[in-house]
């Protein structure tokens, strides 16, 4: 009985180091992702809104077009690379005129020339699994600037700040999109 523990605790032990070395190597032993991991927050009044997101660099690839090798006109985007980007509201908001409930979900965009839709999901998984099914809400979004800065890596940032309103942008190439968030009156 006592060989058989020792032997189950053995396998046990084996297989977790082999999962944990299989994810070491999937991550490149800790190497620099070519999609590095980014996070901004803004407090706007007294609600903090936080993103977390990965940075793709276009590297001479094409974007927001149809056929786009990244991000195609018409398909949904992860907004952004590697797991689904996540936004979290600390208290109830009006995101894009849409009233979205304190919590955690994914980002989702669907670009598409001037006008875009941003899409907040319920689901938090790895970007490419996104579900129509969990959607809270989905807002239309404009193209604010066309020829915005020219932005190799994707970024996600807030301005037009005031006590109860932001905007939080995504800008990427030379397209910048922006969305407002609202602070409802207590």
């Amino acid at each position: 009985m006592r060989k058989l523990l020792t032997t189950s605790i053995l396998v046990i032990v084996t297989l977790f180091f082999a999962a944990d070395f299989a994810v070491a190597q999937e991550r490149g032993n800790n190497s620099a992702r070519p999609s590095p991991n980014a996070t901004v927050s803004q407090t706007v009044g007294t609600t903090v809104v936080t993103v977390g997101y990965s940075r793709p660099g276009i590297k001479g690839r094409s974007y927001f077009e149809e056929g786009a090798d990244l991000a195609p006109a018409g398909s949904v985007w992860r907004t952004g690379a590697n797991e689904s980007t996540t936004i979290t509201f600390s208290d109830n908001v009006v995101f894009g005129g849409e009233e979205i409930e304190a919590g955690t979900y994914s980002l989702y965009s669907i670009p598409n020339g001037d006008s875009w839709t941003l899409i907040i999901n319920s689901k938090l998984s790895w970007g490419t699994q996104y579900d129509s099914a969990e959607d809270y809400a989905r807002v239309d979004a404009a193209v604010i600037d066309n020829g915005a800065s020219n932005m190799e890596r994707f970024t996600i940032y807030f301005d037009t700040l005031s006590n109860n309103k932001g905007h939080l942008n995504l800008h990427w190439g030379t397209t910048k999109v922006a969305v407002p968030i609202t602070i409802p009156e207590m």
